[in-house]
């Protein structure tokens, strides 16, 4: 149940939310409205805003107009569809070199105030970008909108582990508020949220958590796979959990299954980055919308073409509100395969799945890519693994990092060679390492695979 600021019998609230919180509640109102659209129409609308940005990067970023111009752009006309597919893709590498001229020397005093988001690095080339006070606005909104979606009730409490900068967010008490966070408490009354470190011991996690009692939890997928093994082991529940949240990373189909059965509740996920915002939500039907009214999203393939339903390809963004350092038709890094409309009826894009990044694909001998998707629960059925992690050191070698109880004898690791050779459908060699750990990222992300070959 969605308790608003003002207007709910009972309550004692000011005539009027805040100026703030009636902003996000208005785009909310909206997006109600623009997400039953037909495709066609989103479509239109996104060409308005983007002649609305295009016109204004053109007009106050030297970069952008070096690169607008090069594709034929001229402001003096309407933006077409042709137009914009000629413009360059803008890779991280590009916006790390140009970052100072793809920024505008003016922005609109109505979009608000400047901040800087910055990413955290796990692909190796982290970048800053500069965000208006509207791109934050959106974002509340389709926060709003993404509970409205799964009917959450913001009266309950919120559990969340994830990578945080601030201290005092260590077990075992971690660090309690009396809401839920700035993109939910802007519009709503909510309960209460405890946070805890993603970088504690899964044990100290799952310890604190049976003592928080959430009805949510927000967390990594890596990281809920750790706890669903922690709790099936000892047979544990969370008596009043009602939703698992997963965000930052791949959530597979596997531990999805996985992690639903163990804890007995669904897992719903969000696509999104610290440079673009919110790229996709799921509906009540779990599958990925775009969220459209934010920001385009484009799956193309090696050539440069849109890709159809059941494709995929490489996802390129360009967010609509950003008039402080636009990104145009930005490579996120990313895999996506294109969806068939969803039966809810939202006219919203569907993307099928979301494959993480593009520097991850298993690189075979002959050239050709693919995602390293299998199942690891057969590695406990083998040996006593807690954790792994596999990395491509050439194209013909492999190497199986395993954190586990007690080294594994070879038999055992015949056995898990076998798992992989079949499932990979290649026979690479596969050598072992023990590592006594194997780390997060800088910003507290996990990767099952990880290529060092060139892409």
């Amino acid at each position: 149940m969605l308790l608003p600021l003002s207007g709910t019998p009972g309550v004692v609230f000011p005539a009027l939310p805040p100026p703030a919180a009636a902003l996000a509640l208005a785009i909310q109102a909206q997006l109600d409205e623009t997400q039953w659209l037909p495709v066609a129409e989103l479509r239109r609308l996104q060409l308005a805003q983007l002649d609305l940005l295009l016109r204004h990067a053109h007009a106050t970023s030297p970069g952008w107009r070096a690169r607008l111009e090069a594709a034929g752009y001229r402001p003096d006309r309407p933006l077409a569809e042709d137009t914009f597919a000629r413009l360059s893709v803008l890779r991280r590498e590009d916006l790390q070199r140009e970052e100072e001229a793809l920024r505008c020397a003016q922005v609109p005093q109505a979009h608000g105030t400047l901040t800087t988001a910055a990413t955290s690095g796990s692909t190796g080339r982290p970048v800053r970008v500069q965000k208006t006070g509207l791109c934050d606005l959106f974002w509340q909104a389709l926060t709003l909108r993404e509970h409205r979606w799964h009917h959450r009730d913001l009266s309950g409490k919120l559990a969340v582990i994830r990578h945080f900068k601030q201290p005092g967010v260590e077990p075992p008490a971690g660090h309690r508020l009396d809401v839920w966070g700035p993109s939910t408490n802007v519009a709503y009354r909510t309960g209460p949220s405890s946070l805890l470190t993603i970088w504690a011991d899964p044990r100290a996690q799952a310890k604190w958590l049976r003592r928080e009692n959430p009805d949510y939890l927000l967390t990594y997928p890596s990281n809920l796979r750790a706890l669903a093994r922690l709790f099936e082991r000892r047979q544990k529940r969370l008596p009043k959990l009602r939703e698992i949240r997963t965000v930052s990373e791949m959530l597979t189909p596997d531990v999805k299954a996985y992690a639903e059965r163990v804890f007995g509740v669904p897992i719903t996920d969000v696509y999104s980055s610290q440079e673009v915002g919110y790229v996709a939500a799921q509906c009540d039907q779990h599958r990925y919308h775009v969220q459209s009214e934010a920001c385009r999203v484009e799956v193309l393939d090696d050539a440069g073409r849109p890709c159809g339903p059941g494709e995929v390809g490489r996802v390129v963004v360009t967010p609509l509100h950003n008039f402080a350092q636009p990104l145009l038709r930005y490579d996120l890094g990313d895999l996506a395969e294109v969806g068939e409309p969803c039966s809810c009826g939202r006219g919203l894009p569907v993307l099928a799945r979301v494959l993480d990044r593009v520097r991850n694909l298993l690189v075979y001998p002959d050239g050709h890519r693919a995602w390293p998707l299998f199942r690891d629960d057969r590695f406990a059925e083998i040996a006593p693994v807690r954790q792994y992690q596999l990395v491509q050191k050439t194209l013909e070698h492999l190497e199986l990092r395993l954190v586990a109880d007690r080294p594994l004898t070879g038999s055992e690791e015949d056995a898990l060679r076998a798992i992989l050779v079949d499932r990979l459908r290649h026979p690479f060699r596969i050598t072992f390492a023990y590592p006594s750990e194997i780390p997060r990222s800088a910003g507290g992300k996990y990767e099952d695979f990880r290529s060092e070959v060139d892409p």
